[in-house]
């Protein structure tokens, strides 16, 4: 930041020099008599543009703090004010101005220390001014109100910099307690969330009763909408911290848009909708994840207001570019809410809604998405007739190889070897159980230090205490196999974060809470890869 700093008032120096000089060539030729007494301030100026000029590209050149460097420019600005004032006079008291730039600018760029040291060469300055020109001297009054204004002003400028330093060390540990505190809670509460979801999905394969099917689907149902209002907040605050930077990978549009809906076949099963995909050949560079959260936010508010109503996922061109559009048949939004349907926890209400879930959070997330992929989303909608919402903009990519599509989930993960290694009991038990009702063998610990294994696969949690991490865990593994054994990383932090630092290790990564068709997808598709190696 100091860097950008100087850098930004050694650009400023010239600007404020350019203006001076054509000042001083103003005032010379609106008093032709005194012209000779400003032609030597224009040339000492033009010097002062040039030597300003080399020292920004030092700077340019060199960033970082430097502390001589810092006191030769305040000596360098401060002798121009010099030189002008003396030898102009009374028609130069305007660059006065230049001189309290000078030494507030240093001080609100690089702290009260810098600012009081520019105080003090200030006033050595209007001295040096007092004494050398005979203008100043028969002016004691007007010379004395610039000391005072010379005091004066640093000084309130360095209370008002002390209570600011104060104020943003203050935001900076709350800020700090905060993302601590969410960090923790995050974590906290994804666990339960997670292990729930899994429990869940192993009650709907056993034998039970229509009743109990029925409560089963009300328990699944409600802990949806709980995990989809809580990475609704978490991406909120992962968006506006700047904590994504997005990585692109050649996709295919058919396969991803195909997932989203098979993972939302409960969804729309609760809310009556028939989803209709219309399958797509393409392949675009985007980011996966962050186009699936578009994607995803956006059906779900198609299965939370058209309920009932058929809904439409497709492809079309645009352009050079495609667009993912989706189709309702919902009651549609008027025209004036359109505007404002992207700000947070703005919801258009109607008649009766007080059922819906929510906080309107959804298209806010989307609209952030849509800046950091640099595409365009646009929202078409008629009052009684439905919606149609398209992200627009995406690259069409080379396509690759395309692997055979698996058709059947449990037959191919059936006598699977898994290594599950997870530290919380519920966790641990939960995914177990639902992985051995799939047809694997599973082999369970709970610490994953001085582990081995005959597994086919790995999955471990990211956090797994203090001695041993995941990814630890499954190079341990790797080296004692003496092979890439695929893997998968299941972890309640920061997930963009996680994936990113593990993506050279070949290991796919889940942020918690995860659906079951989520883990079953991943599972196919390490399986699908080690099969074609």
């Amino acid at each position: 930041m100091e860097k950008n700093s100087e850098l930004n008032q050694a650009t400023l120096r010239l600007i404020v020099s350019a203006c001076a000089v054509l000042y001083i060539t103003i005032l010379a030729s609106v008093e032709p008599d005194d012209a000779a007494t400003y032609m030597p301030i224009i040339i000492y100026s033009v010097a002062f543009i040039i030597a300003s000029v080399f020292l920004r590209i030092r700077i340019k050149r060199k960033p970082g703090h430097f502390f001589w460097r810092h006191l030769f420019t305040m000596l360098h600005d401060y002798s121009a004010i010099a030189f002008a004032m003396v030898l102009g006079g009374e028609g130069a008291l305007p660059i006065y101005a230049a001189l309290l730039w000078v030494t507030l600018g240093n001080g609100v760029r690089f702290g009260s220390r810098y600012l009081a040291l520019a105080t003090v060469i200030a006033l050595s300055t209007l001295v040096l001014i007092f004494w050398l020109n005979p203008f100043w001297r028969t002016q004691p009054y007007m010379f004395l109100m610039l000391i005072v204004t010379t005091i004066v002003v640093p000084a309130y400028a360095h209370v008002l910099l002390k209570r600011t330093r104060i104020a943003s060390e203050e935001a900076i540990t709350a800020n700090l307690e905060k993302s601590r505190f969410l960090a923790q809670a995050s974590h906290d509460l994804r666990q339960p969330i997670h292990s729930i979801g899994l429990f869940t999905a192993c009650l709907r394969d056993a034998r039970l009763g229509l009743e109990e099917l029925r409560l089963v689907d009300n328990i699944d149902r409600s802990l949806h909408t709980v995990s989809q209002l809580f990475r609704s907040i978490l991406d909120i605050y992962t968006l506006d911290h700047g904590k994504l930077v997005p990585q692109t990978d050649t996709v295919h549009l058919g396969t991803l848009l195909q997932d989203i809906v098979e993972q939302n076949t409960e969804a729309a099963r609760w809310a009556g909708v028939e989803l209709r995909l219309r399958a797509s050949p393409y392949w675009v560079n985007v980011n996966p994840g962050l186009l699936t959260t578009m994607v995803q936010n956006l059906l779900s508010n198609a299965l939370k207001y058209a309920p009932g109503r058929p809904v439409l996922i497709g492809v079309r061109r645009q352009g050079a570019g495609l667009a993912v559009v989706i189709y309702d048949k919902g009651r549609g939004i008027a025209a004036e809410h359109l505007p404002e349907v992207f700000k947070e926890f703005y919801r258009v209400r109607h008649v009766r809604d007080k059922d819906v879930e929510g906080l309107g959070l959804g298209l806010s997330i989307v609209k952030r998405i849509s800046r950091l992929l640099n595409v365009d989303i646009h929202i078409h909608s008629r009052v009684g007739q439905g919606t149609k919402v398209a992200i627009s903009g995406l690259e069409q990519a080379i396509p690759k190889v395309m692997a055979r599509k698996v058709t059947t989930a449990h037959s191919r993960l059936n006598g699977l070897r898994v290594c599950l290694v997870e530290d919380d009991t519920n966790v641990l038990m939960a995914t177990s159980t639902l992985l051995e009702k799939w047809g694997c063998q599973v082999q369970t610990h709970n610490d994953g230090e001085g582990l081995t294994s005959n597994c086919d696969i790995i999955i471990a949690d990211f956090d797994l205490g203090t001695k041993v991490s995941g990814s630890e865990c499954i190079a341990a593994i790797r080296e004692q196999r003496g092979w890439e054994v695929p893997a998968l990383v299941i972890t309640g932090h920061q997930v963009e974060r996680i994936r990113e630092s593990l993506q050279s290790l070949q290991i796919s990564v889940l942020a918690k809470p995860v659906r079951p068709p989520e883990l079953r997808t991943v599972l196919l598709e390490l399986v699908k890869t080690e099969g074609q190696r």
